[in-house]
């Protein structure tokens, strides 16, 4: 119970969450320590299937992949599908990324940022919290460069017939609360001004395939591109790109759901598919380093029917 309960207060002052967040949180793992302590002293004749259907079915033998490690910070390639830390929003999840990289290291891990549910690739945790400190500030100095890979609709590029193979996205995007921090904060009863949000996006491959999406096309079209992301707003890329009508295949929220479709019957691919590709960042001897994080199969299988090189 004493790991659970400080994994869930690193959560709340790392990721910038506010105490009665954090009391929240712990109030619902010790609400779930109790129910399985019922659950696990329960009559064993009882077969009433207990079993939430909503819940993502458990990875055998979790084991993340690292890809680097120093005295200081570790970095493991997220994959899709697998929550951070626990959150009210899943309460029926049982697998999450702090849990299992501390279990498979055998310490803890504070994480210094974020990466949606569905977002796969690098992830960076320290190993202390002076570490997380001074790699919590560089983030927020902009002292990082994170690159992602995306695949869109459309040609990205075309715009006005003219071709380009690289560009900028300067939109503001509007403040998305948060269900469970802005619940107990006084700010939730102010509006908030748009935030400054910037995305540059590079062509990496472009592909027309010979199925529809939409009635009205014979084909459909699709874009490989490396995003950088210069601000850090809440959901940036997967606005941004639906902002300029090229949306993240497999983008449940933003996404275009006929090309969702699309590609879940004719490639077999339903994850969202961003990755995160890249990071570099100020180690704490004073040098950049730079984590590339591998994509997974669903990716491949992409690519591959896309003839494209990864």
């Amino acid at each position: 119970m004493l790991y659970g309960l400080l994994d869930l207060y690193q959560v709340s002052l790392f990721m910038g969450f506010s105490l009665s967040v954090f009391i929240v949180e712990y109030s619902f793992f010790h609400n779930s320590i109790q129910t399985k302590q019922m659950i696990t002293t329960a009559d064993s004749t009882n077969t009433t299937d207990s079993t939430d259907s909503t819940t993502t079915p458990p990875l055998a033998n979790p084991s993340l992949s690292i890809l680097y490690q120093d005295k200081h910070c570790i970095a493991i390639n997220k994959p899709a599908g697998m929550l951070v830390h626990r959150s009210w929003l899943a309460k029926h999840e049982t697998q999450f990324v702090m849990q299992t990289l501390r279990d498979q290291i055998g310490q803890y891990v504070y994480p210094i940022h974020r990466l949606d549910r569905p977002t796969s690739g690098v992830l960076l945790f320290a190993l202390d919290s002076d570490s997380a400190k001074i790699l919590s500030q560089a983030f927020e100095n902009r002292q990082v460069r994170k690159t992602y890979w995306a695949v869109v609709r459309g040609y990205m590029g075309i715009i006005n017939g003219d071709e380009a193979d690289h560009g900028r996205i300067d939109y503001p995007l509007s403040v998305i609360r948060d269900k469970i921090a802005d619940k107990h904060s006084l700010a939730n009863t102010t509006e908030k001004a748009d935030q400054q949000a910037i995305s540059d996006w590079q062509v990496v491959a472009t592909t027309e395939q010979p199925f529809q999406a939409r009635s009205r096309f014979p084909t459909s079209r699709y874009s490989w591109i490396e995003l950088t992301p210069h601000t850090g707003r809440k959901h940036q890329l997967r606005r941004h790109m639906k902002h300029i009508f090229h949306p993240i295949i497999g983008d449940t929220s933003y996404g275009d759901h006929h090309q969702n479709r699309a590609i879940r019957k004719h490639v077999g691919v339903s994850r969202l598919m961003l990755h995160a590709r890249s990071l570099s960042f100020p180690n704490l001897q004073g040098e950049t380093t730079t984590v590339t994080a591998p994509v997974d199969e669903d990716w491949l299988k992409v690519a591959r029917q896309f003839a494209w090189q990864v």
